[in-house]
């Protein structure tokens, strides 16, 4: 469900005090704010924001540069790819950089005159949404944009229209015109707002990529690709079982799931100190994550703790958990009723059911007196690093998030203990 973001009189309000007003002619005029947000053919020589830092003033115009590349309306000899990828370079390795990026992107989608270009822009947004949020303060605003393209593709092409007629009445014969195109090439914007929308939300909780390592030539394709085949990470239960239905139409499970459960066992996680509670070389993680969304599992993975950490990011990410919403409340209410929290996953839908009764059996595995030997990883243990990536709770209470996670726990700790999960073995 979309909420509805803040209003166009608050989007005004803010851009009047954030936006780092430009000037023309002779005279120094302020260009108005409406202009200030619409497509600009030319360069600029200040930020789009406020900004006192020295450095972020000089990137930001080279930037400027850059966004009008990816999007065709300035030549260069890089090819996209390139010039998609210095441009998140940039602003992931320089968070002040960010939300000017952002507010570049707007202003070179709005009264953009070719659909291409237009199209572009919004595919570079998309893209960056991969690698980093805006700022918390700026997330309102790009929210509030984003929202108001969800279903614009008529008004769009109407736009477009209008601004070409105008502008063609203006322009005399001998001067040389820039080349139109109102004809959809590609997606329609609202697919890639709709993509856009969705991925906010989750970038401005998981604050994108991590690690010490640039982004790639190959995050900046997958990112791309992921506008219209989604990710394994990321989306809901029904739409991962849709993806795999070509390739694998006999699994009842989720492919990634048993891929990398078989791997964290293969590779002896069930004998590894620490196993799911130390994290995995977040780099590594990262790289075989691309991997895994190409249907692929390495033969070089040697550390169990690599897939342990994907598969935990795998569940935590679902876009609905695996104990879906509505189940919650009678969940932490029967958190110490072994036969109430067992009557509780018989009452989920039969992918979910599935799905937590696969990670159950896989738990208790670990839970075995001869692994926690080894693994220091106990029931409880187990419990809590996995009750998270199962259970959410909506409150924004701190008081309630604490005695729920305490109850969250628990409830998953009835279920490694007392869950019958004989049933799985062998399905996949």
């Amino acid at each position: 469900t979309l909420r509805k973001p803040i209003s166009q009189s608050s989007m005004a309000d803010w851009a009047s005090k954030n936006l780092n007003m430009h000037t023309q002619g002779i005279f120094r005029r302020r260009i108005s704010i409406s202009n200030m947000l619409s497509w600009n053919g030319g360069s600029i020589k200040k930020p789009m924001l406020i900004t006192s830092n020295r450095t972020i003033k000089k990137e930001a115009c080279e930037m400027f540069k850059l966004v009008q590349s990816y999007m065709g309306d300035r030549q260069t000899r890089m090819d996209r790819n390139h010039v998609a990828l210095v441009t998140v370079t940039k602003c992931w390795s320089m968070q002040g950089l960010r939300d000017e990026l952002y507010i570049q992107l707007i202003r070179q989608t709005t009264d953009n005159m070719c659909y291409r270009s237009l199209a572009w822009g919004w595919e570079l947004m998309a893209i960056s949404l991969a690698f980093f949020s805006p700022s918390p303060r700026f997330q309102s605003y790009l929210e509030g944009y984003i929202y108001r393209h969800l279903d614009s593709d008529e008004n769009i092409a109407q736009r477009i229209k209008e601004l070409v007629d105008l502008k063609n009445k203006k322009i005399t014969k001998s001067r040389k015109k820039r080349k139109q195109n109102t004809e959809d090439e590609g997606l329609p914007i609202s697919t890639y707002a709709k993509y856009c929308y969705r991925k906010l939300q989750k970038v401005a909780i998981t604050g994108g990529k991590k690690g010490l390592r640039k982004p790639t030539v190959e995050e900046i394709t997958h990112a791309r690709n992921a506008i219209i085949t989604p990710s394994l990470f990321g989306s809901s239960l029904e739409e991962i079982m849709l993806r795999q239905q070509d390739m694998y139409p006999g699994n009842k499970l989720p492919w990634v799931q048993t891929q990398l459960s078989q791997q964290v066992l293969a590779l002896g996680g069930e004998q590894t100190e620490g196993i799911f509670r130390i994290p995995g070389d977040i780099d590594e993680v990262n790289a075989l994550k691309l991997q895994v969304d190409q249907w692929r599992i390495p033969s070089s993975l040697s550390d169990p703790n690599i897939p342990a950490s994907l598969l935990k990011l795998w569940y935590r990410e679902l876009e609905e958990p695996v104990i879906p919403q509505q189940f919650y409340k009678e969940c932490i209410s029967n958190y110490e009723n072994p036969d109430a929290a067992v009557a509780v996953v018989q009452l989920l839908p039969e992918l979910n059911r599935l799905v937590l009764c696969y990670l159950i059996h896989f738990l208790q595995i670990f839970a075995q007196p001869s692994n926690v030997g080894r693994t220091k990883m106990d029931v409880n243990n187990l419990a809590m690093v996995m009750a998270p990536n199962c259970l959410r709770c909506q409150s924004d209470d701190p008081r309630v998030i604490f005695e729920n996670t305490r109850k969250e726990m628990s409830f998953l700790r009835m279920l490694i203990v007392h869950l019958d999960t004989s049933f799985i073995k062998g399905l996949v």
